[in-house]
């Protein structure tokens, strides 16, 4: 059975503050635990005012002391915004104050614009060093030399597992290279889907972390009792795309009844080119559309967005994932 997990985009709406995104973020994850998810996951951003979860590993840490057993990490941590050294640190510590349940999915890319890149004193050439700052992140996190001066406190020995993540084949051919788990992020970037696991899958090399391939797919998935339903839920995440490309990123908006008087033919096919993978409708029409991307892919886990805008309606969503999916409860 293919393991389920959820990225929570902490997502702040017209209706709820920063706190309330936050609160909702650990309810979903105190729900999903129930239900049988692995793990939840929060991403970095910055200057979104429609997203929350910035300050990642406080985020969780927040939804870490709210649950018992489900895994919670970072997918991902933007590495060229930070030192390596800090990262190892802070997901160490997490680690200490949650062991066993805390991952650390890493990205190349800055998770913002320009400006904001310049706000947090990082240059675009640090993306880089990428490959570099991962090794230098593992080396923190795996127990210390006897003569290693310079030891990350108290995150070394906690060997927090380690996940590239990516959007093209970059990420692929790094993750396979260095023997890591991959995650693919379908979920805005379906295009290189295929091509990506190919790469990563062709180009593994065991290693102390992983001794064959584990691919992760991130997907969209919106379930609701019917399909009409459904459909009108995911306008949300449809009006959000189209806001991307309008340059007008903000909070997350209620669904709307006709969406084609929303968008115009060029921005539809634009949002829609980056949410083809995604998967709509009923728990009849969720089950047939995620067996038939496992059997296209073989992914070994599926990292779901269930960006619906009512609180109570998401929860009802992953509610339905999971049945149809028929993952066991925890």
């Amino acid at each position: 059975m293919t393991a389920l997990s959820i990225l929570d985009l902490v997502r702040v709406t017209e209706e709820t503050d920063a706190r309330g995104a936050l609160y909702n973020a650990r309810d979903v994850a105190v729900h999903a635990e129930a239900w049988g998810y692995r793990r939840i996951w929060v991403a970095e951003h910055h200057n979104m005012a429609g997203i929350a979860s910035a300050a990642t590993s406080v985020v969780i840490g927040h939804i870490a002391a709210g649950t018992k057993t489900i895994r919670v990490g970072a997918g991902g941590i933007m590495l060229p915004n930070h030192a390596p050294y800090v990262i190892a640190e802070q997901f160490g510590t997490l680690a200490r104050l949650f062991p066993g349940r805390i991952d650390l999915g890493l990205g190349r890319a800055p998770g913002t614009d320009q400006l904001t890149l310049r706000a947090l004193r990082r240059t675009p050439e640090a993306a880089e060093n990428f490959p570099q700052d991962v090794l230098e992140v593992q080396a923190f996190l795996a127990p210390a030399g006897p003569n290693q001066r310079i030891r990350a406190v108290p995150a070394a020995g906690t060997e927090v597992p380690l996940w590239i993540l990516g959007s093209s084949n970059f990420g692929a051919m790094l993750a396979g290279e260095l023997g890591l788990p991959y995650a693919f992020a379908s979920h805005f970037a379906p295009e290189l889907l295929i091509p990506a696991l190919q790469i990563y899958r062709s180009r593994f090399k065991p290693s102390e972390q992983l001794d064959r391939p584990y691919a992760m797919v991130g997907v969209n998935i919106i379930a609701a009792d019917s399909d009409d339903e459904a459909r009108r839920l995911a306008t949300t995440q449809q009006m959000s795309f189209t806001n991307i490309f309008r340059g007008a990123r903000g909070l997350s908006q209620p669904p709307i009844d006709d969406i084609e008087s929303y968008w115009s033919p060029a921005e539809k096919k634009q949002a829609m080119g980056m949410l083809a993978r995604s998967i709509i409708g009923s728990p009849e029409t969720v089950r047939a559309g995620i067996d038939a991307l496992v059997a296209e892919t073989g992914a070994d886990e599926l990292m779901i967005v269930s960006d619906v805008y009512d609180h109570a309606k998401r929860l009802r969503s992953f509610e339905l994932i999971a049945g149809a999916a028929g993952i066991a409860a925890r």
